[in-house]
């Protein structure tokens, strides 16, 4: 009885398995959601790669600068598709109408989170490793070569991919699927201020402080020097971790905020537009 108290009042990966086996289920009886994961990685590859290519012919700086333009492309896809594998997975419960029985049942806020976030890694897996082959085959970058590297780059844009997903996701639970669009449209909006594919030099003075208050412009910059330069930026990576942790407790308690809202106006169990 005592361990079934625990499990109830504790933290119990055993719901955080159940829900990540729910997603998986749910992936894998829809061919469609997984063609989806890997039609627009290898649509993105294919596209910004024969551009590379046609630059690089024409421009002595990208014959230089070898497969930043392609590296910038999966990083960014890394980021992107991170949140969204996060989002869809939340808001398949927003569509089903099944957050309210979630929420009334044993499982923690901070259950339900994790599981969130282990089934964006599984999803980005799906459609970004098919990317990275692509890469290598049709544009002769490798993508795995950048080494070590390639983890503090990983590390950084999961992590502010999952505080962009749970933020999101925190907006659309308090706000009902009216909300819905800021899902696909907020890390769009935050493209142009990471400096995905220039330098943050190219921004005006004054937009240069708000892209380096950004974690992903130190990860592309990072990207850039390790490959025109063949310099590993440490003090970039560790910068960018600092900010993300802040941006990822911020997130958790924003989400746990609006959620507390969302049970006092009773749009959690209505979740409608």
């Amino acid at each position: 009885m005592s361990d079934v108290v625990t499990s109830h009042h504790g933290f119990a990966p055993h719901r955080v398995n159940a829900m990540v086996l729910r997603y998986w289920y749910l992936l894998l009886s829809s061919w469609p959601r997984l063609l989806e994961l890997v039609y627009w990685p290898t649509l993105q590859i294919i596209t910004w790669g024969f551009l590379q290519n046609y630059i690089s012919q024409t421009s002595g700086f990208f014959a230089r600068a070898g497969g930043s333009l392609i590296g910038a492309v999966i990083l960014w896809d890394i980021l992107f598709r991170g949140q969204l594998g996060f989002s869809i997975s939340f808001l398949e419960e927003m569509w089903s109408r099944n957050l309210g029985n979630l929420m009334m049942s044993p499982l923690k806020p901070i259950e339900f989170l994790i599981s969130l976030m282990i089934m964006s890694l599984i999803r980005l897996a799906i459609g970004v490793i098919p990317m990275t082959v692509l890469a290598y085959f049709f544009f002769g970058f490798n993508f795995y070569s950048l080494g070590l590297p390639l983890i503090a780059f990983f590390c950084n844009l999961i992590f502010i991919s999952w505080s962009v997903g749970v933020f999101a996701s925190g907006l659309v639970l308090r706000n009902g699927l009216g909300a819905e669009s800021i899902v696909w449209t907020l890390m769009f909006a935050v493209m142009p201020l990471a400096c995905v594919y220039y330098p943050a030099e190219v921004l005006p003075v004054w937009l240069q402080y708000v892209a380096w208050a950004l974690p992903p412009t130190y990860v592309f910059e990072g990207m850039r020097a390790l490959l025109i330069d063949h310099t590993f930026r440490g003090d970039l990576m560790v910068q960018a971790l600092v900010i993300n942790a802040v941006l990822f407790a911020a997130s958790f308690a924003t989400f746990l905020a609006l959620l507390r809202g969302a049970k006092r106006h009773g749009s959690l169990l209505a979740g409608g537009e």
